[in-house]
C-alpha cells in the first residue's frame, strides 16, 4: 500500500506536543520544509513545526490560506470531526482520555467489572466445552 499522508493544504493534523496537544487541526499553508501555517475552529492560527504535528488520512478541499469562515465551513461539510471519532487512531485516543480521567472509585468498580466479566466468560467456556466432550 503506497504512502498517502503527505504535507499538503487542506491535511488534517493532531498536535502531538506543545500546548495545543491533542488538537485536530488543518494545514492552510506550508511556510518552509520544517513548519506550517496551521488552524482550526477553537485556536488562533499558527505556525507549527511538523515535528509537532501528526498528520491524518482525513484531507479537506480548501484553497491555500482560506479565511476562518471558510475554513469552519470546509471542515463541516467534509466532516472531519466525526470521520476522526469513527477512525481507531481518533476512538483510542478517546479511551485514553476517559480512562485517563477515572478516579479512584471508578477505577474500583470498573476492577469488579472486569471480574464479573471473566467468572462469566470462564464459566461459557467451561459449558461449552463440557458439550464439546
Amino acid at each position: 500500500m503506497p504512502f498517502k499522508r503527505y504535507v499538503e493544504i487542506g491535511r488534517v493534523a493532531l498536535v502531538n506536543y506543545g500546548k495545543d496537544y491533542g488538537k485536530l487541526v488543518v494545514i492552510v499553508d506550508v511556510i518552509d520544509q520544517n513548519r506550517a501555517l496551521v488552524d482550526a475552529p477553537d485556536m488562533v492560527r499558527s505556525q507549527m513545526n511538523f515535528k509537532r504535528l501528526s498528520l491524518t488520512d482525513i484531507k479537506i478541499d480548501i484553497k491555500r490560506v482560506p479565511k476562518k469562515k471558510t475554513l469552519i465551513a470546509a471542515m463541516e461539510a467534509a466532516d472531519v470531526k466525526s470521520k476522526w471519532e469513527n477512525s481507531s487512531w481518533g476512538r483510542k485516543l478517546i479511551v485514553q482520555k476517559r480512562r485517563a480521567s477515572l478516579n479512584d472509585f471508578d477505577r474500583f468498580k470498573l476492577m469488579l467489572a472486569k471480574i464479573k466479566r471473566g467468572g462469566l466468560i470462564r464459566q461459557e467456556l467451561a459449558k461449552l466445552k463440557k458439550q464439546a466432550a
